[in-house]
């Protein structure tokens, strides 16, 4: 494979880790399993239990364990063909990801802002005397 082809692949394998990452950490959807895994990740009783609740509520943790599932599943290697193909791709996987979810993270951040922008315009248009 090309290296061309194997930075294609870097950038198009991060889009499902990001997704699957921040849906897990971040959405409504898992809301009661994640609130769950918090209280045990302060509640533990051992530090590894404590850490293993943790990784189930941290974008970037739970993202090294989908690169890890998605390595498994496509055999992905960077660079190397070897095992250090798998090392670098690995980590490679975890950083686009997260860059990924940074970027989302702003562009939900500025869409709640423009909406709440809106609404106070709204509001003062309302309360506006007409002439």
């Amino acid at each position: 494979m090309s290296i061309y082809e194997q930075f294609f692949l870097l950038f198009l394998f991060a889009i499902p880790i990001a997704c699957i990452s921040w849906t897990v950490t971040s959405e409504e959807v898992f809301r009661e399993p994640r609130d769950y895994c918090l209280k045990k990740s302060k509640d533990g009783k051992t530090i590894l239990a404590r850490k293993f609740f943790y990784l189930f509520t941290c974008q970037y943790c739970f993202s090294h364990y989908v690169t890890v599932a998605i390595l498994l599943l496509t055999g992905y290697k960077l660079v190397y063909s070897d095992w250090r193909g798998y090392i670098i791709s690995g980590f490679s996987l975890v950083w686009v990801s997260n860059i990924y979810m940074s970027l989302f993270g702003l562009l939900r951040q500025d869409i709640a802002k423009e909406k709440w922008e809106i609404k106070v315009l709204d509001e003062v248009q309302k309360n506006e005397p007409t002439k």
